[in-house]
């Protein structure tokens, strides 16, 4: 028995698959890298990572985080996921780029062939029908279906290209996140929308065809939001069990923490899928593998690491960092159990931090420590963890007139909506300093998520003793970055590159 929401962090956009007895989920990943990542389970309840599909998605300025670039609130998005005949496929749009990816594999693990199929398809969903046509749709408020060439290139001339459904009533978001299936000898078209009637809030809707010629009929088939602020739980994919058992794996926003991912049971009725009125507060799905052990989605690291065969070195998948990392400027073997970061350039504050390397925030709380040698900062630098959100809160060793100061420092937004950008080149915010003899410290960050709380609190250690630094600061989820907070270990010059900070004994705890 497991609580619902079955994962209490940033999973948003979820598409899901079986293959036997595994089930295969991709979420959106937007500008960290690797990217795409595909998470496996073998009871729809406990997940870890299975893959990344790609390490790098194009090598551009913009995701690499030169200057003041950056692609914040674009990059991948919901991906859709599907296998066939053997093979994998991931479809999805970059919102930077305005190009659509594909991405194949025999293997989940790759590797994992890229092509670009010509056309843009938002929020897109592939479908390979009985006799191997395959099929897209995609689109807000007007849905598009589209027919694609047999190598997915792009439309296939001649191909069908129609709406098949348009939204008719007034609206705050038109129909879009497409899922797209044939079950039964019949096709299934699954969106959300807001509708300015009713409950104000995300909630899901299905429409079904005889034909990809034929009308879709439908409408509302879901809406429920457990009790939490009127956040709608929708959007997502559907798979049956073994056992022939439907569930929906649709996601929630839940403030700062991000969009997270919750379970639906659903049936059908009359060729038509009837969802439960109200997503379950404790689910139990068998096992196809009862004994399984399961890597965690987040942990430790004692940052030691061993080069592979081609001279590489690949970190726990539990990391991702904050746009492409610049490999060059980090390291983890050149002095071993350190994650070891070499200053490249200026940058105004956190969000334009090179090599920022990040693991998603866990609710209902969670804390991290870390151990910091800041011996080779040179004066303006910045180094330390933080909650990397754009209403980022941060704790620092910084040097100045080749002085050391621990320093808390957090932006602050007046407006609490999910609106505004807080993207630009301001400061944060400065609440404490401390003047610190030595340049070695140990870090503790913790973030409460209860009831979207969204505080995060940081410390330093003073011999067996944890001192708060600096305030309490209350973290907004914004779509100017699009995804829930990540704790992240940093390092940025405001003065002059060349700089250096050492990261070890790095520690996750997930608090109940």
């Amino acid at each position: 028995m497991r609580n619902n929401p079955i994962i209490w962090a940033d999973y948003p956009d979820p598409d899901i698959i079986r293959v036997d007895d595994t089930y295969y989920m991709i979420t959106t990943t937007m500008h960290f890298m690797p990217g795409g990542v595909i998470l496996r389970s073998y009871d729809l309840i406990n997940w870890e990572v299975a893959t990344y599909v790609y390490e790098v998605l194009d090598d551009t300025p913009d995701q690499k985080l030169e200057g003041e670039k950056h692609i914040y609130g674009k990059g991948m998005w919901a991906a859709s996921l599907r296998y066939h005949k053997g093979r994998f496929y991931v479809c999805f749009v970059a919102n930077d780029t305005q190009k659509t990816y594909l991405f194949t594999a025999t293997d989940i693990d790759g590797p994992w062939e890229r092509q670009i199929i010509e056309g843009f398809y938002h929020d897109c969903s592939l479908l390979f029908d009985d006799d191997d046509r395959i099929y897209i749709i995609y689109g807000n408020t007007e849905i598009h279906l589209t027919e694609l060439n047999d190598d997915l290139s792009g439309p296939k001339p001649g191909g069908i290209n129609r709406i098949i459904v348009r939204e008719t009533r007034e609206f705050y978001l038109g129909y879009e996140g497409a899922h797209f299936y044939k079950i039964n000898g019949k096709y299934y078209a699954f969106f959300i929308h807001i509708l300015k009637s009713g409950n104000h809030r995300r909630t899901q809707a299905c429409f079904v065809a005889d034909s990809l010629e034929g009308e879709f009929v439908g409408g509302e088939v879901f809406d429920d939001d457990m009790g939490c602020f009127n956040s709608g739980i929708a959007q997502g994919g559907i798979v049956d069990t073994q056992d022939g058992k439907w569930y929906a794996m649709l996601f929630q926003d839940h403030g700062a923490v991000g969009r997270i991912p919750v379970l639906v049971p659903l049936h059908f009725e009359n060729d038509f899928p009837v969802f439960d009125k109200k997503a379950p507060e404790y689910i139990e799905i068998p096992s196809t593998r009862p004994n399984y052990e399961y890597k965690p989605l987040v942990g430790d690291d004692d940052f030691i690491y061993k080069p592979n065969e081609n001279h590489k070195v690949h970190l726990k998948d539990i990391w991702q960092w904050n746009h492409i990392s610049s490999n060059d400027l980090w390291s983890v073997t050149e002095n071993s159990g350190t994650y070891r970061i070499h200053s490249g350039k200026i940058s105004s504050n956190l969000n334009y931090a090179v090599n920022t390397l990040t693991q998603r925030a866990m609710g209902p709380a969670c804390e991290v420590t870390v151990n910091l040698d800041g011996s080779e900062l040179k004066n303006g630098d910045y180094a330390g963890l933080c909650f990397l959100i754009s209403s980022y809160g941060l704790i620092a060793l910084t040097k100045e007139e080749d002085k050391y100061y621990l320093v808390m420092l957090a932006r602050e937004s007046d407006d609490k909506s999910i609106f505004g950008n807080l993207i630009d080149n301001e400061s944060g915010v400065e609440y404490a300093r401390i003047p610190i003899r030595g340049n070695k410290v140990i870090l503790k960050a913790y973030g409460c998520f209860v009831d979207n709380k969204d505080e995060c609190e940081f410390y330093y250690q003073d011999g067996e003793e944890w001192i708060k630094l600096g305030i309490t600061h209350n973290m907004v989820w914004k779509m100017d970055q699009f995804v829930g907070c990540r704790v992240g270990l940093f390092l940025f010059s405001t003065k002059e590159i060349g700089g250096i900070a050492e990261f070890s004994k790095f520690k996750y705890r997930i608090l109940k």
